[in-house]
């Protein structure tokens, strides 16, 4: 099939991009000391230089001593700032536009992890997954706390000079601990129904807003599926899902990152709609899909069975001719090829490199 529909511009009020197509963040950790070096600028800039419209990149950690657990995984802020003030750089002399994606790793971070192993970590009912406690719950003081680095690290993104930034409300992380009912068993503000458990990333929202204004982009990741529970759902039908978006929506969300493990997946029965089409339907807002983009196994199969080969786009370009959703995000194809984009757009197809895991064991 003709791809051109996935190099059409993409014109927001906030972000203009040349083509549809995102890299996906993808945590690495070859950050020394959570600091990006010249080998992270170069990575970014590969990417750049293969004409990705927009890249998100690794999950980077606000200042909270929680909010990392490996010491290899970038941080965003202090010295790593300047680190990622050259990836920016890097970035924009390729032609490219960059966003990073803001993370706090919450209860996933186990004991003596990270570059402070004697500070606890932080969900919001102590809990790591359904009936699992392993910590005491967030005071309100804390949460305060974590909201106040988020605020500050979209405040660097934008005087660094990046192009958006993407909040990690995903897979299992601390935002996503909020969002589950599985580990968020609060009973004050920040817990009860699906819209309440939203509270914590709306206040996070409106922190950002009042640091940076209304004109700045701003992404949100989220995930039915969490690394806890692959199974798991926010939302078991499209009313739910609205009582989700909608609070979101309006605390000033531009763009909504689906994450599915299979992009090409119904959400809900009696419809061919992914996530992303199904936010898009509901909220009316640009929408990213992504999941096995390329590829022929999603990434736990990946890594059980060493590679993935390379599949067709057939597929992706019939949902995006429908404008099923806006923009797509290409994680491990991208590791394999850093001129995928190109590639696609040249239908060469026969020169895509087949992805292994051992791609992951060094910055290509």
């Amino acid at each position: 099939m003709n791809p051109d529909v996935l190099f059409k511009p993409f014109n927001h009020p906030k972000l203009q991009l040349p083509n549809r197509i995102v890299m996906a963040p993808m945590t690495r950790q070859f950050s020394p000391n959570g600091i990006p070096d010249e080998n992270v600028e170069q990575y970014y800039r590969r990417r750049a230089e293969g004409n990705v419209g927009l890249i998100i990149t690794e999950g980077t950690t606000v200042n909270h001593k929680a909010a990392s657990s490996a010491v290899q995984i970038p941080c965003f802020h202090g010295e790593a700032l300047e680190g990622w003030a050259k990836v920016v750089e890097s970035v924009h002399a390729a032609g490219g536009k960059i966003a990073p994606q803001l993370w706090h790793v919450g209860g996933i971070r186990k004991p003596g992890e990270g570059p402070y192993p004697d500070y606890p970590s932080a969900t919001p009912s102590g809990l790591l997954s359904p009936g699992k406690k392993v910590l005491e719950p967030l005071s309100t003081a804390e949460i305060d706390e974590v909201i106040a680095a988020f605020a500050q690290a979209a405040a660097d993104a934008v005087r660094i000079g990046f192009d958006a930034i993407e909040l990690h409300g995903a897979h299992g992380y601390l935002i996503d601990n909020f969002f589950w009912e599985g580990t968020n068993q609060r009973d004050d503000k920040y817990g009860g129904s699906l819209s309440k458990r939203t509270r914590f990333a709306v206040e996070i929202m409106e922190a950002i807003r009042g640091e940076i204004g209304d004109d700045f982009p701003v992404i949100l990741r989220f995930s039915q599926w969490k690394q806890q529970d692959f199974e798991a759902k926010l939302a078991q039908t499209p009313e739910e899902l609205e009582q989700f978006l909608s609070p979101l929506s309006d605390a000033g969300v531009d763009i909504f990152h689906c994450s599915n493990r299979r992009f090409w997946e119904p959400e809900f029965e009696g419809s061919s709609l992914n996530l992303a089409g199904w936010v898009k339907k509901i909220t009316g807002k640009p929408t990213i899909s992504v999941g096995s983009v390329g590829l022929t196994e999603e990434f736990v199969a990946t890594y059980r069975d060493g590679s993935a080969e390379v599949a067709g786009i057939d597929e992706l370009i019939s949902r995006m001719e429908a404008d099923e959703f806006d923009l797509i995000a290409v994680g491990r194809a991208l590791l394999a090829n850093p001129n995928w984009a190109d590639k696609i757009r040249n239908n060469d197809m026969d020169s895509i490199e087949t992805f292994s895991k051992e791609q992951l064991t060094e910055l290509v």
